[in-house]
């Protein structure tokens, strides 16, 4: 068993962003992602930022947005199952207080 992530794939982003400094632990890691723009507030729920099992199933999540550091953190609020394909997902939806956009939903595929 691996100790690590194992990052599938990552489309409508730059995979070289994607960066992995933790150990699998417990199975109910935290994602964090950061932004370089403040975010609007209520663009930063979990319709707007998802984890799916491979058959598309949501998985229960607690979204957190930290304004200070500019970044969201998705907990899952039930383990993930050792050897298991998930995808976090991060659509268009959520938005800089601005008003922009991403450019592209972004989809990282991952197994613990």
């Amino acid at each position: 068993m691996s100790n690590y992530i194992e990052i599938q794939g990552v489309s409508g982003g730059d995979a070289q962003l994607v960066k992995q400094d933790m150990k699998f632990r417990t199975g109910k890691f935290v994602w964090r992602v950061s932004f370089t723009a403040p975010l609007n507030p209520a663009t930063v729920n979990n319709m707007n930022l998802y984890v799916t099992d491979s058959t598309d199933n949501p998985l229960k999540t607690s979204i957190r947005y930290d304004p200070t550091g500019n970044y969201i953190e998705i907990e899952p609020l039930e383990s993930y199952t050792q050897d298991q394909s998930y995808i976090l997902t991060i659509t268009r939806n959520v938005e800089s207080r601005g008003g922009q956009r991403l450019k592209n939903e972004i989809k990282l595929k991952f197994k613990v």
